[in-house]
């Protein structure tokens, strides 16, 4: 079942460690079959080096359901099925903790858009989701981190595909794109401009954002209809 899109999202998960975007198994990456309503997610706590297509875990988009795969799904695998459902465009999703981005999460601080690096791919500061309450973590803790996701971005009228990451409160980052590839790109982003970001505020605690005609510039020229950016 889904063969090309466990390859992908097999390939995606072996890019963590490579990207130094992981420590042990502390990350995840899965894909979407949209017309068949299919997840394809790492299983959970299983080292890199041991990960192969065929031991990815499929469950239902609807329900949650496994379909194929005799290990556990991730235990973030309810956090991923609440963005699928919430935010059409998605076609991958990544949740790791690398260490730059946790640490704006554990401040509790958006990541402030400094400079051209961060306009690029996100437009504007990167969001810093809401702690839970301990009703909602106690109710279910994943699914209901999903929903603070889902709940930030529609409070602040964000775009999930020009902000294409959000770190959660004493959590860490979520990144997605239009498959897994690219959802890990946008987590290998958000992690250099979150170490930038803080080599910057350190450098200067007064310093302020970049203007807003240095981000309108640099994230259109790169998405949009007028973009220019690389080749056609």
């Amino acid at each position: 079942m889904l063969e090309e899109l466990r390859a992908q999202v097999c390939a995606a998960n072996l890019e963590l460690p490579r990207r130094n975007l992981v420590t042990f198994t502390w990350g995840n990456v899965s894909g979407i079959d949209r017309a068949q309503g299919l997840v394809v997610i790492k299983p959970s706590g299983v080292a890199y080096e041991d990960l192969t297509p065929d031991r990815l875990v499929v469950v239902e988009l609807a329900t949650g359901r496994t379909v194929e795969g005799t290990l556990r799904p991730s235990s973030d695998t309810k956090t991923h099925l609440e963005l699928y459902r919430a935010f059409p465009e998605l076609g991958g999703i990544v949740h790791t903790h690398s260490p730059y981005a946790v640490a704006w999460a554990q401040a509790g601080q958006d990541i402030p858009c400094y400079g051209t690096t961060h306009a690029d791919y996100f437009y504007g500061a990167v969001p810093c989701a809401r702690h839970l309450t301990p009703a909602e973590l106690d109710e279910d803790y994943e699914k209901n981190t999903g929903v603070a996701i889902v709940e930030t971005f529609r409070e602040r009228g964000l775009d999930p595909v020009a902000m294409p990451g959000v770190i959660c409160r004493s959590h860490g980052p979520f990144t997605w794109g239009k498959d897994a590839a690219q959802a890990v790109y946008h987590a290998a982003v958000l992690e250099e401009v979150a170490r930038m970001a803080l080599l910057t505020r350190q450098l200067d605690p007064s310093v302020m954002p970049a203007p807003r005609y240095y981000l309108d510039k640099h994230y259109r020229r790169k998405h949009g209809p007028n973009a220019y950016y690389g080749q056609k």
